[in-house]
């Protein structure tokens, strides 16, 4: 009585009648109780033949079985040739292996090969090989067919967080289309998440663990970054046509001027120095610094008419009094009391000539060490990609194979290049020449802000932030401090062990400043 081992193997587009498993297991063990085999295993397979090596994962437990029980196997047997394999080299080598190596014969129940005969290597290898030809027509379909659905605008996987795949149905409930939809649920969010990095007050990184924790930062950059939420697609290039962008079908969740802007920030392209047009009155020297937290536009001031017939400042939101009103003697005074937060201690400031020399070269020193290690990284990556080539053009793996496994590993390299760009960025060397005059201002900020000219103040204000500062009414956030201020901001925390919780120290996003509200170094 011969020992059997049956396998049945389908993809996932090949989900049919006459191709399913159970369909498969039951042909198979028919024929074996007819012939009384006797059925030692059963092997089910839901992946592709495209992988004509060991990378099946129930084709790979067949092979470890056999090689651990080679006298206790005589058999190994399947529907079809094509269930069993869509490449002749796969099946010359399962055959060298199983056959000539271990003694265990393979065959199908369909169309069966006579193995002691001299032509049964042509027959094998036309079996295969029609298998694989089929096998490449299909793929190619499906490229050309995909490449088709992105260039008439629409999406042809799963639709983006913010939208959802729907499909329209017919009365019998049967599907005639599909279509993208903004997800109601969901869109808000991603609305929200544009909005807050436009703004160009907080950094990215900051705003994702402020509104959208849940989102991993990897796909946080990439929900920046998708051109598909402002009604464009991207269809990748070929081998013979370029990469283009058409518009999509879909309705944009975003518009294509709010997309850019983010674009700019997260490039490091945006010019957020505010420019004032107007000379600004000493009552309102926060104006065009100060951003509405509900709408991003610029705070602006107006003198009020009290009852008494006397004028007092406000600053208001220019979109609704609802946003933002309140009296500007109020609101510079708690500008004061944040920047006044900003003011390291008197043993702290006596610290700083000693240490700060030696942090910052530390601070390098670690940043070297993780641009030496993207570097190797790089290389890693260049050499994968060198020996996917060399696979491929020994035909060891087939182009769409070739093509995912490239793909994959560019997407991988721009990610490490970016993020080696964004460490190499900083241009240290220029903080000392500022140093002397940021430790002179940084010891008195609160008394300059209280008694200086306006002038001075917005001259000051560009100095110590380089952008716009974000106002609710109760507290100020920003991510525009100058490079200097938070260099010793960083240091003071360091001094008082109060280093970052979430150690992103090497984000894919710029660095956050002190949060809104912080008194970080008030001795």
């Amino acid at each position: 009585m011969k020992n059997v081992i049956l396998y049945c193997r389908v993809s996932s587009d090949e989900q049919k009648t006459n191709t399913s498993l159970d369909f498969q297991e039951k042909k198979l063990r028919q024929h074996c109780d007819k012939h009384e085999y006797n059925v030692i295993a059963c092997y089910k397979e839901d992946f592709s033949a495209k992988h004509h090596d060991f990378v099946r994962p129930e084709m790979k437990k067949i092979r470890d079985y056999c090689k651990a029980h080679k006298n206790e196997v005589d058999m190994i047997l399947f529907l079809r040739w094509d269930r069993f394999a869509r490449n002749p080299e796969f099946a010359y080598a399962f055959k060298r292996i199983f056959m000539d190596e271990w003694g265990i014969e393979f065959n199908a129940l369909e169309s069966p090969i006579d193995f002691s005969a001299t032509e049964w290597s042509s027959s094998l290898g036309n079996y295969c090989a029609a298998a694989h030809t089929e096998n490449n027509k299909i793929s190619r379909r499906t490229r050309d067919g995909v490449r088709e659905t992105l260039l008439s605008g629409r999406l042809a996987n799963k639709a983006p967080r913010g939208y959802k795949n729907v499909h329209i149905t017919d009365d019998k409930g049967i599907t005639i289309a599909k279509t993208i939809e903004i997800d109601d649920e969901k869109a808000p969010l991603i609305r929200a998440i544009f909005n807050e990095v436009a703004k160009g007050v907080e950094a990215p990184c900051a705003i994702r663990r402020r509104i959208a924790p849940e989102i991993p930062e990897s796909t946080f950059l990439d929900i920046l970054r998708n051109i598909f939420y402002k009604g464009k697609i991207r269809v990748p290039a070929t081998k013979t046509e370029p990469e283009v962008i058409v518009d999509g079908l879909h309705t944009l969740l975003v518009t294509e001027e709010l997309f850019d802007t983010v674009q700019d920030i997260i490039d490091g392209k945006r010019k957020k120095q505010p420019k004032l047009t107007k000379p600004i009155k000493p009552e309102f020297y926060l104006r065009k610094y100060l951003i509405c937290p509900h709408c991003g536009r610029a705070i602006t001031g107006a003198f009020s008419t009290g009852g008494s017939g006397g004028k007092y400042p406000y600053y208001f939101c220019p979109t609704s009094g609802k946003h933002l009103r309140m009296s500007a003697d109020t609101v510079n005074a708690a500008f004061v009391d944040y920047v006044s937060g900003l003011r390291p201690s008197d043993m702290i400031m006596k610290l700083y000539s000693e240490v700060l020399n030696d942090l910052r070269k530390e601070n390098a020193r670690d940043i070297r060490a993780v641009i030496d290690k993207i570097d190797s990284e790089i290389y890693e990556m260049n050499e994968r990609m060198n020996k996917i080539e060399d696979k491929y053009l020994d035909g060891e793996i087939d182009k769409e194979a070739y093509n995912r496994m490239i793909n994959r590993q560019k997407q991988l390299l721009k990610a490490a290049e970016d993020r080696k760009e964004l460490l190499e960025t900083p241009n240290r060397s220029k903080i000392e020449p500022q140093l002397k005059y940021a430790m002179s201002l940084i010891t008195n900020i609160d008394k300059f802000f209280q008694y200086a000219p306006a002038e001075v103040k917005i001259r000051a204000l560009s100095s110590i932030f380089s952008g716009k500062l974000e106002f609710d009414g109760k507290i100020f956030r920003t991510d525009n401090l100058n490079s200097v201020l938070a260099l010793i901001y960083q240091q003071t925390n360091e001094l008082r062990g109060l280093k970052n919780k979430s150690e992103e120290s090497f984000s894919t996003f710029p660095a956050s400043v002190p949060g809104a509200g912080v008194e970080p170094a008030q001795g």
